[in-house]
């Protein structure tokens, strides 16, 4: 192969919270490929910090809804068509039929599918059959055709191998090691001094997550709650801190850059993972943020979702609720922050359990997918 590889990566949000495919991307520029990740640049989109890869965000004059996927996948087709490519690197459902439709187009490219979750099993879905159907016809028609497909965990690889009878790798969304050595003060990060402080971050923090029974049972506990993210509940719970008067132990940092991110995780004694296994998509999942607030050192408490829970109760290192009530949850919370040697071996039990559940390791299963040809 002459010269650099060129690879073409997309995905449809706007680039600038996206740890799992940023991780991709540096990945790739790492192993030797020219990289150009395509996005979209909203209105509210903030300002890239410079990256070791090319960026190119689409402005679309529809933000949301059928008309933005549709406009969106045909601009992303045209881009792809128009761009040299040895690999196309198709980020989740939404960006398939475009990589899929260019690579008709283009000879000797190797089309790459990176599916996140379990697309058409998620909550903002299940209440829309009609949209949903549109999704499950592309996913029927397109999967069975790949040849190069991976996933965040053994649990969806599994059910995509059995339903479309195509090899799922798995690299899972685990954090890079992490280290405190460009720690910002809590001044710095407008984090109160002396209250001790709990965490739920991460860029989906929608229904069915827990945050609002987080955001309910701050009322029996003294400590303060911070919100570190964005989601399509946020604006819900605002107004609930309002209406309970807990703005004083409920503070909202919004996106955040992934290093100013972890620095406010460092600082948080407990965080929190409460998905409801309320559809598919949740009850299969590893969030990302469970292995953040492993690399910060900062133990867990999680509801029962089996690979959570399975990473928790291996190494020790944090609090599985039977149940998510309010009182169930301040009650686990409460009992941690009374205990302190408790919390202590939580923490020391991330620490190690960092050092073999990180990125870099992970990173072997990509380095097959990624080999040059």
């Amino acid at each position: 192969m002459a010269g650099k590889p060129i690879a073409l990566v997309s995905v449809t949000n706007d680039l600038y919270t996206d740890q799992r495919v940023h991780k991709v991307c540096t990945f790739l520029h790492d192993l030797g490929y020219d990289v150009t990740l395509v996005g979209r640049l909203r209105k509210d989109s903030l300002k890239l910090d410079p990256r070791s890869y090319k960026t190119h965000r689409i402005r679309l004059f529809f933000e949301k809804g059928a008309l933005f996927y549709a406009f969106f996948n045909m601009r992303l087709f045209f881009y792809l068509l128009f761009h040299k490519a040895d690999v196309l690197v198709s980020n989740d459902l939404d960006t398939l039929l475009a990589n899929y439709t260019a690579s008709k187009f283009k000879r000797k490219v190797k089309l790459v599918y990176d599916t996140h979750e379990y697309f058409t099993e998620v909550p903002e879905l299940l209440d829309r059959p009609r949209v949903r159907s549109i999704w499950l016809s592309i996913e029927k028609r397109i999967f069975p055709k790949l040849k190069s497909v991976y996933t965040v965990n053994q649990a969806i690889a599994d059910i995509y191998t059995l339903k479309y009878k195509v090899p799922v790798q798995v690299v899972r969304n685990i954090s890079p090691s992490w280290s405190a050595e460009r720690l910002l003060s809590k001044n710095e990060l407008s984090i109160p001094e002396n209250k001790r402080l709990i965490i739920i971050q991460g860029a989906g923090i929608n229904m069915h997550r827990g945050a609002e029974e987080a955001v309910e049972a701050m009322q029996y506990i003294d400590a303060v709650l911070m919100i570190v993210g964005d989601g399509d509940v946020v604006p819900q719970l605002k107004e609930r801190v309002k209406e309970l008067k807990l703005s004083d132990k409920v503070l909202f940092y919004g996106k955040q850059p992934y290093d100013r991110m972890m620095n406010y995780t460092y600082y948080a004694e407990i965080g929190l993972t409460l998905d409801r296994a309320t559809n598919q998509n949740y009850a299969l999942s590893l969030p990302n943020k469970v292995f953040d607030y492993l690399h910060a050192g900062t133990p867990i408490v999680a509801t029962q979702i089996t690979a959570v829970a399975n990473l928790i109760h291996q190494y020790n290192i944090g609090t599985v609720l039977e149940n998510l009530t309010v009182r169930d949850l301040a009650d686990a919370i409460n009992h941690l922050l009374s205990r302190p040697e408790e919390l202590d071996l939580f923490k020391k039990n991330c620490i190690t359990a960092a050092k073999i559940e990180n990125w870099e390791n992970e990173c072997r299963t990509l380095k097959k997918i990624y080999a040059f040809e």
